[in-house]
């Protein structure tokens, strides 16, 4: 492991948008704005780095990082891998305002990975592990006026059994370049002794009401005064800069809250949240000298019987076929992170113009705004939980599983399974449940999120049944899909089938939904447009109208008579090519879309098309 060779990635390293970056004015946008305050300090930007295999603070520094960008990416200015063993650490000043009395000062981490330790002014103010979740520390004792932040990293990659997702050490096929350190916003704010700490709201849309919970700092008999009303357009322009003036919409309903105990809001004539109409409801809330803007939505996803007696997936009481994208979010210039908003912004509306309604985000949890996005646009989002365990067994995983799956051979995932599916050690049992319920605690207000996926593939599946039974507890009001794929288990709300080389068979089940969560994989290297010679995927053209003619043949010969005998979602593989996996329907730097558009379009539509004539109750 020392001896690895220390290499930059290949050629195809920047975007439309990495060209255009300001140094000093990286990922400006605020970066919580489902719970938007006044107070922001954006920490990104030129920050000093070092790498060495020492854990004490380094006397000098290797030279400067661009923060949010992981050292290996191309945008961090770095390209440098780090390895288990290694240490990564950050410094970069801090100036505070010097009247902060009655403030607290909250220092905010969108994710770090995997490990990090957290210093100011020289002393230990916190620690975080895991790769992919936000934290935040009270650093109010330790800070002064001019500040020192350092911040120490280690990263494990594939060598551990933390969650590591797509990342491997050793990329090459469907694993993507390991990636390590800060890959998300830094940022600091102020707030009073006594604020908000979170707010988390639940509709129920057969009763028309939402269950709204909001937890404060200090006394738990604090009063929260809360005003609901439509979201206008400068609601939407303060979640990307709370500085500018707020919305004076005087509010439709106004009430008072008691922190730690659950209010219901009646809305009888309320309006629903579908990806053809995403309306949201603006929340005011204010607690002595705290105030936060939040938002949700009114909408309801689950499995019902159609007018032809089959299960399928239901929007708001009414059959609704999810066509949707598989989605890596890996990018050519930031790796784990996009350079820019816009570039969110692209991936996004480029899908709902082919006539994608959905995508799942595969094994990988983005930055707030990603879903604050499909939620404003109308996006609906299945999510990954993020893979992790000790080595893949590629042989049982992966191709012994795909023959099970074509002879209908169904494998238990107990403990006799614990080795073959690289779950065997309880730490990271362990870890799994914890951090599937950070997760959903993460992400609960977001209404573009309807289902989410426990375990793909059978990487690091342990228990799916006990695992969608503990996701059903946390959060009853969305679909599961426990076991995407391979190693079905019978639960959950959905069977998965994942359809890339023998043929698709299946049967209808009285309880559950079928769902074609992943098929495709078509694939077309375009020079210039690809990051290496390698090629992988699941069918090769060698032009657009080859791989145009192979998609539609797919979707017409296979996937619209499956969506006729009871498929209800189906997730295409997938959004852009990534590394040597070149089968995107856009290329790596999001320049070309592959196949036709139109035809695309069209074919989205049939799917459409079919559940709204059969299955109409």
């Amino acid at each position: 492991m020392k001896n690895r060779k220390k290499t930059a990635p290949p050629a195809l390293e920047s975007t439309r948008w990495s060209s255009v970056l300001e140094e000093n004015n990286i990922w400006k946008e605020y970066p919580r704005p489902a719970m938007v305050r006044d107070s922001y300090w954006n920490l990104n930007g030129t920050w000093d780095y070092r790498i060495s295999a020492d854990s004490g603070i380094p006397p000098a520094y290797d030279g400067t990082i661009l923060v949010p960008f992981s050292p290996e990416s191309p945008l961090s200015g770095v390209k440098r891998q780090l390895l288990p063993g290694e240490y990564l650490w950050y410094r970069r000043r801090l100036t505070l305002p010097g009247d902060r009395k009655g403030k607290r000062v909250i220092l905010h981490f969108g994710a770090v990975d995997q490990e990090c330790v957290v210093y100011l002014n020289g002393r230990e103010a916190g620690s975080h592990a895991g790769g992919y979740l936000p934290f935040s520390l009270d650093i109010t004792e330790y800070a002064g006026d001019d500040n020192e932040l350092l911040v120490r990293v280690q990263d494990f990659s594939d060598s551990s059994y933390f969650s590591r997702g797509k990342q491997k050490l050793e990329k090459g096929g469907m694993f993507y370049t390991a990636q390590s350190g800060i890959w998300q916003t830094v940022w600091l704010e102020l707030v009073p002794e006594n604020h908000i700490v979170s707010v988390r709201f639940t509709p129920d849309y057969d009763a028309a009401c939402c269950h709204i919970l909001v937890k404060a700092s200090g006394s738990s008999s604090a009063r929260i005064r809360c005003g609901i009303r439509p979201e206008t357009e400068e609601d939407a322009r303060r979640r990307d800069d709370p500085s500018l003036p707020a919305a004076s919409c005087v509010p439709s309903d106004t009430f008072f809250l008691t922190s730690g105990k659950e209010y219901t809001l009646p809305l009888p004539d309320f309006t629903a949240w579908t990806p053809e109409n995403p309306f949201l409801y603006h929340a005011d809330l204010d607690l002595e000298e705290d105030h936060v803007e939040c938002y949700f939505a009114m909408r309801k996803c689950d499995i019902q019987t159609d007018a032809a007696g089959l299960r399928r997936i239901f929007l708001n009481n009414a059959p609704y076929m999810q066509t949707g994208v598989l989605d890596q979010g890996y990018w050519p210039d930031g790796l784990y992170t996009a350079p820019c908003d816009e570039a969110f912004l692209f991936d996004i509306r480029s899908m709902k113009e082919l006539g994608f309604n959905m995508i799942r985000k595969h094994i990988k949890i983005e930055p707030q705004r990603w879903y604050y996005h499909c939620d404003r646009l109308g996006m609906l989002v299945w999510q990954d939980m993020v893979c992790g365990g000790t080595s893949y067994r590629h042989w049982f995983v992966t191709y012994m599983a795909t023959l099970f799956n074509a002879l209908h051979w169904s494998v238990n995932d107990g403990k006799q399974s614990r080795s073959l599916l690289s779950r065997r050690e309880e730490e990271g049992q362990k870890l799994f449940y914890s951090e599937t319920r950070d997760t959903i605690e993460a992400l609960y207000n977001h209404p573009s999120i309807v289902c989410w996926v426990p375990f793909n593939e059978g990487w690091g599946q342990f228990d799916a049944l006990k695992a969608a039974d503990f996701i059903r507890i946390l959060d009853p009001g969305r679909l599961i899909d426990h076991a995407s794929g391979w190693f079905d288990q019978k639960g959950g709300d959905l069977c998965s089938l994942h359809y890339y080389f023998f043929s698709l068979k299946f049967t209808p089940e009285p309880v559950r939904a079928l769902a074609l969560t992943e098929f495709g994989g078509y694939s077309w290297k375009i020079p210039g447009h690809s990051y290496s010679e390698k090629l992988y995927g699941y069918g090769k053209y060698d032009s657009r109208q080859a791989l145009t003619e192979g998609y539609r043949k797919l979707l017409t010969s296979t996937i619209l008579p499956a969506v006729e005998k009871g498929i209800s979602a189906t997730i295409y593989t997938q959004l852009s090519d990534v590394e040597e996996e070149v089968n995107g329907l856009y290329t790596y730097d999001r320049e070309i879309l592959k196949p036709d558009k139109e035809t695309v379009i069209q074919l989205n539509q049939a799917m459409k098309d079919i559940v709204n004539r059969t299955g109409t109750v």
